[in-house]
Order: structure tokens, then C-alpha cells, then sequence
């Protein structure tokens, strides 16, 4: 086959691919955290929605981002507090740290897991590949 017949073929076998092929990395794409520093307070407006998204109870989040901060803070409707000054990246940031400890399988990859506890241990259970692994117990800080 000579190259421009190569060539050819290649072209019309990427025109036909559909133009919206996603990876299955690509369905799990964490909203961007909406931050904004009012005073000498911090408020993470979408905090609730993250939440939800990636299947996580707000109180464990908040523990951990908290903790991780190094500040106190509160949950307010659906919006989370924090005493202090912070940047987007720096909230942006825990939540990544989260998500990678908390919600992804670290076998497969994907975020269809659980927290339970099996005996006195924490583990992230994947719903996917049925990997189980035990998870660090967020530390408790900052107060309420």
C-alpha cells in the first residue's frame, strides 16, 4: 500500500468517528470549587454540590478540609465557612486530596465506591472491581 493510499484511508476512518468520543476517565470531572474570601472569612458557595457529586457526606468532607486547612469552620445551608483567608487553589487543592484518598478506587481508577467499616477500620469499598482498602480516619480539628 503506497503512503498517500495510507493516508487516505486514515482521513476517511477519522471522519467517521463520532466527535464526541469520551474516555471513561472523562465522566467523572469534579465541579470547580466556587471560592471567595469576604473579610477575613472564606466561603466555598458550591460546597454542597460537591458533595453530592462525588457521593460523600458533607460532615466528613468539612472534617477533612478542616483539618487539612488548618482553621475552623461550618456548614451553612449549602455552603461551607472557614475562619480565614483562602485561596481557590488552596480549597481546590484539598478537595483533589479528598477525592484521590476518599472516592477513588485505587485499583481501577473510578469513583464508584462506598465508605464502610468492617470491624474498628474504615475502608473504601468499589462497587466497580470490588477492590477494598482501608482509608486514614480524617482527623478531627479546626472546631466547629
Amino acid at each position: 500500500m503506497k503512503d498517500r493510499e495510507y493516508e487516505e484511508l486514515l482521513d476517511r476512518a477519522l471522519s467517521q468517528l463520532p466527535a464526541n468520543i469520551k474516555s471513561n476517565e472523562s465522566r467523572f470531572v469534579i465541579p470547580d470549587a466556587k471560592v471567595f474570601i469576604e473579610g477575613k472569612t472564606t466561603i466555598f458557595d458550591n460546597f454542597d454540590a460537591i458533595c453530592n457529586y462525588i457521593n460523600r457526606r458533607p460532615e466528613y468532607v468539612m472534617k477533612f478540609l478542616v483539618s487539612e486547612l488548618g482553621t475552623a469552620g461550618r456548614i451553612e445551608g449549602n455552603r461551607a465557612i472557614f475562619q480565614g483567608r483562602f485561596s481557590h487553589d488552596e480549597v481546590q487543592h484539598q478537595i483533589q486530596r479528598f477525592i484521590h484518598e476518599y472516592v477513588l478506587c485505587w485499583e481501577c481508577k473510578k469513583p464508584d465506591t462506598h465508605l464502610t467499616r468492617m470491624e474498628r477500620v474504615w475502608v473504601l469499598k468499589c462497587d466497580a472491581c470490588g477492590a477494598v482498602r482501608p482509608v486514614a480516619k480524617i482527623k478531627g480539628g479546626g472546631g466547629r
